[in-house]
């Protein structure tokens, strides 16, 4: 009897010593990343603002200041309210091509959302009022504009469609604010291109959540000076989770960008 006891309870040892094993690594596997995917083609109206230059899309709602420093250069457009989706559309990129009008080129143009096209109520939806909701519209630079009409069009139907955004780098992050208030602009986003949260933590604190401020903006309102940065995002599109450590020094400084060596896909 004591026999068949003590072979029972070594058998159940046993699956309990594998089972725990096989939990561990079942937790342990790493996962693939999440890579985001065109979507299907739909229909839309695109329209340009300023000129060849595109000195005029500089700045813009999402807050990325000089889009051709900051990276994006001047494949960019402003979003109708209905896609900008009060800024966490900032960032996201789209292929498009012009169709159904005489002025329309063989081209297809990939852009970035930098802005927001706002509506104009004091004109109909269809004469000149092209950002009124719930028109999806993209009013994109000049330049841009041209790779897929002849810019005297100046309003043509597109087919676009959301696209991986294809960035040379990690996530790069932009400190405004002062002492007791941490707003960060976040730039050169890869993947989907968009962020839905995001929080800080130093050296010294746990995580903080940080608010969405507008546009590609999260502010804290903490005191975090003489503190190394760490930074987790959530993708707003793929709901992807990354965090990027000590992207900033303990000496950091206000209007200065940091680099940090991960990013979405």
């Amino acid at each position: 009897m004591a026999s068949w006891v003590f072979c029972f309870l070594l058998a159940i040892t046993t699956f309990i010593a594998f089972d725990s094993v096989f939990v561990r690594a079942a937790y342990t596997v790493p996962r693939a990343p999440t890579v985001y995917r065109p979507s299907a083609w739909r229909f839309a109206h695109a329209t340009f603002y300023g000129d060849e230059s595109a000195s005029s899309t500089m700045g813009g709602a999402c807050g990325y200041g000089n889009l051709i420093t900051n990276g994006y250069g001047t494949n960019t457009a402003a979003l109708s309210s209905t896609i900008f989706s009060n800024g966490y559309a900032c960032g996201q990129c789209y292929q498009m091509k012009c169709v159904q009008s005489p002025w329309c080129s063989k081209g297809i143009a990939t852009i970035t959302a930098t802005n927001l096209c706002p509506p104009n109520w004091s004109k109909d939806s269809n004469k000149g009022g092209w950002c009124n909701p719930p028109r999806t519209h993209f009013d994109m630079a000049k330049p841009a504009f041209m790779k897929i009409a002849q810019w005297k069009a100046g309003i043509v139907p597109v087919m676009y469609r959301r696209v991986p955004c294809v960035r040379k780098g990690g996530l790069r992050f932009s400190f405004q604010g002062n002492g007791y208030w941490l707003l960060v602009y976040v730039m050169n986003v890869g993947g989907a291109g968009d962020i839905k949260s995001m929080w800080v933590k130093g050296t010294k604190t746990a995580w903080i959540s940080m608010s969405h401020n507008w546009g590609a903006s999260y502010q804290a309102f903490a005191t975090l000076r003489g503190q190394a940065l760490s930074f987790r995002l959530t993708s707003y599109t793929t709901k992807q989770t990354i965090t990027a450590y000590n992207v900033a020094p303990a000496k950091w400084n206000l209007g200065l960008t940091y680099q940090a060596n991960v990013n979405f896909h």
